[in-house]
């Protein structure tokens, strides 16, 4: 493009454009686009969580006019707008073509959490992840899509190490200025306000929407002035509080987010739970039905072929419950508003109706009022059929009607930059001529997978130069987070944080949520035998660890203390780190930057796992317990499975056996393997297993494949 002259009136056009596209998460998974406000503020850009709001907001209107006054930059801004434009307006859509049904009949899908960018985090782990991919590819493949969540204004707690090594909580406020939310408004330009009967209340909220590529998402927000000051602050926290909050904040979850999708008048073709926090929007739609005038049976009936359930837990304990006397206390509305007694209201949630030692169960709720119901892997399906068993009245768990749609992830929206820019590179080599609107599709692809991983396409020097390269920046991003969460920093500090860890040694990661099932220290249990691997130095092997405890999680954080502890005070010091704060960026640099991805849940309470899926198109390779996705991932070559497809019902038998499957794994194939080069220093036969990997996974468990079945199994299912 020549470097065009650009006039006032389109210098103000663009400044518009960047301010429109700062406020849409679009920018979040294209290359570009990130290039751009990089480079308006490199220092912001690192400092300000990769904030493209926040950048805009630094820059004063007169320097931004400025900058844009480069011709080169300018041209670089024109592109970005116009491949968004072009984005946002493409009206040949997969969704266009395969599900012209729905077609402002939006799916509505309601999560406690979206996990969308470091920018605004607002989500607590895989479950927030994974509602905040599905949102990106509908977006994607044009869906008609909508979300609803609560815009949790201290969002989820910030970690930190004490001198005990303990993880310690600490929360900032959000401040919706400077992240990519937009105040939801009336015809009259003012700021839209719905109401919800929580307690012996009348609750007020608001809403903030975030522009996810074509999909809005709807955040509510009880922070007003004229509500009484614990309701003020019942959306303050992601999970926080004690069973009143939760219970309070599933109902203006539920209740709410109908209400509010109906004062902006939208009629969903389905209402998609994303697990069971969601389940009393049931009954908001029972509840106009019988406004309408419906009979309750038919009210129920209707409302069922209306609603899909996806449960997320395979464990008894995980599902939310609540007492009759907490029911009586945050319900008194629902009871009003359905025509109904408590006892009537509690049997909604109970397996057994009628039983009075029974609690009220969310997942219950859902269940019954859902047309279809789904697992999130084959395995999670099967213990979902077996435990709901009783409700279902059968013994035999195969005639639970609970199926599977497994797990995904945003394939190009988790590539680090440096892999987004090599595949793109690669693709528009294998596809001359092809739009920008044309890779998104073709990392989407089986196809393109198989095509690149071609050696004839993609040599072994070119993996193993990318490899290399993601590795020395995990190190060095990894130096620098050590070095920040060190104290009373002095020069000589400065100098060690640059030294720690090896950037030939085989680094193996393990980041996610440090739940005690997934037994994080696990790889420790044979704590002289690892000790004798880190200290090879003709085969240096390497670990690095991140991820947060549930406050609330002793057991989890105990998790945390020991892996620190090994890591300052024991024979592992220099090949253990573990980096604080977790959030989407340390899983991105690690999932990009390690060689082997850790999984070793106690199976199989995985029920499908999303973060091994992040490493496939980074040349990370899974070494995991068969579990959850890996289970049906795992072909034999595509990475490493940790013992077999089986487990023992004894739990500290199973981790006796895991744990000796794991060091086996690590010892007899994983490590013999990175360090057999040939003459040329290249690691054939690992590299082969890199490609396989690419060529298996990268399409097959992205939520674009995941969202394709969701719309032909369960969304057109009706």
């Amino acid at each position: 493009m020549a470097n065009i002259p650009i006039s006032s009136s389109e210098l103000k056009t663009i400044v518009a454009g960047l301010h429109r596209l700062a406020r849409n998460l679009w920018w979040s998974w294209d290359q570009e686009a990130q290039e751009v406000f990089h480079d308006l503020s490199p220092r912001c850009w690192q400092n300000l969580y990769h904030n493209a709001v926040a950048i805009l907001n630094e820059l004063s209107e007169y320097e931004l006019r400025v900058r844009l006054q480069e011709p080169g930059f300018a041209n670089r801004v024109r592109s970005v707008l116009d491949r968004f434009d072009a984005y946002v307006g493409a009206p040949n859509t997969w969704a266009a073509a395969a599900a012209p049904g729905l077609a402002g009949r939006p799916v509505a899908y309601f999560s406690a959490e979206f996990a969308f960018h470091e920018t605004l985090p607002i989500a607590a782990g895989g479950l927030g992840a994974l509602a905040g991919d599905h949102a990106k590819s509908a977006s994607d493949l044009g869906l008609p899509f909508v979300g609803i969540s609560l815009f949790y204004r201290e969002g989820y707690f910030q970690q930190a190490i004490n001198q005990e090594n303990w993880q310690t909580e600490y929360y900032t406020e959000l401040n919706p200025k400077n992240l990519p939310l937009e105040p939801v408004l009336d015809p009259e330009g003012k700021q839209l306000v719905c109401s919800v009967k929580l307690a012996s209340s009348s609750v007020n909220f608001h809403a903030w929407r975030v522009n996810v590529g074509r999909v809005p998402v709807y955040l509510l927000d009880t922070n007003r002035p004229e509500n009484e000051p614990h309701f003020r602050d019942l959306t303050l926290r992601v999970y926080g509080g004690d069973s009143t909050t939760r219970v309070l904040q599933e109902i203006v979850l539920g209740v709410g987010g109908v209400r509010l999708l109906r004062a902006l008048g939208h009629a969903p073709s389905t209402f998609h739970m994303n697990e069971g926090h969601a389940a009393f929007l049931t009954l908001e739609l029972i509840r106009e039905k019988l406004a309408a005038g419906s009979t309750p049976a038919d009210a129920g009936a209707a409302t069922k072929a209306q609603c899909i359930f996806t449960t997320h837990t395979p464990v008894e304990a995980g599902h939310d419950r609540f007492s009759p006397e907490l029911m009586s206390y945050a319900a008194p509305g629902l009871l009003a508003d359905l025509r109904i007694d408590a006892g009537q209201l509690m049997d909604f949630g109970r397996v057994h109706a009628g039983d009075p030692r029974e609690s009220f169960c969310m997942t219950v709720l859902a269940l019954r009022f859902s047309r279809a119901a789904n697992g999130v892997s084959e395995l999670h399906g099967q213990v979902s059929r077996e435990m709901w068993r009783e409700f279902f009245g059968t013994t035999d768990a195969d005639q639970v009607p609970i199926g599977h749609v497994t797990n995904g992830v945003h394939l190009v929206g988790w590539m680090k930059g440096t892999v987004r820019r090599f595949w793109r590179r690669k693709f528009q080599e294998l596809n001359p001529g092809a739009s920008d609107l044309d890779w998104i599709g073709g990392a989407n692809s089986a196809e393109f997978w198989t095509k690149v991983t071609n050696p004839d396409v993609l040599s072994d020097e070119e993996i193993w130069s990318l490899r290399y390269r993601l590795r020395r920046e995990l190190i060095e991003f990894a130096r620098r987070r050590l070095l920040l969460q060190g104290h009373s920093l002095t020069r000589r500090d400065f100098i060690t944080f640059d030294g720690f860890l090896n950037p030939d040694a085989l680094t193996i990661g393990f980041a996610r949520r440090f739940a005690t099932y997934k037994r994080a220290p696990l790889i420790f249990d044979r704590f002289a035998e690892v000790v004798k691997l880190v200290k090879d130095t003709g085969r240096p092997i390497q670990f690095i660890f991140a991820g947060k405890a549930h406050p609330r999680d002793d057991s989890g954080k105990a998790y945390i203390q020991k892996v620190i502890h090994l890591s300052k005070f024991s024979e592992l010091v220099g090949h253990v780190v573990f980096l604080e704060n977790y959030d989407i960026h340390v899983c991105r640099m690690m999932a990009s930057g390690c060689d082997i991805w850790l999984n070793n849940p106690r199976r199989p309470l995985e029920a499908s796992g999303t973060s091994g899926m992040k490493t496939t198109s980074h040349g990370c390779m899974n070494l995991s317990i068969m579990d959850g996705w890996w289970r049906e991932g795992y072909d034999g070559t595509n990475g490493f499975s940790i013992g077999e497809d089986s487990h023992s019902p004894d739990v500290h038998e199973q981790d006796r056996v895991d744990s000796e499957n794991l060091y086996n794994a690590l010892t007899r194939e994983v490590i013999p393997m990175f360090f057999d080069r040939d003459g040329n220093g290249i690691p054939r036969a690992w590299i082969a297993r890199i490609r396989r990997s690419m060529a298996t996974l990268a399409a097959e468990y992205s939520t674009w494949r995941m969202v394709q079945e969701y719309t032909t199994k369960y969304y057109l299912g009706h």
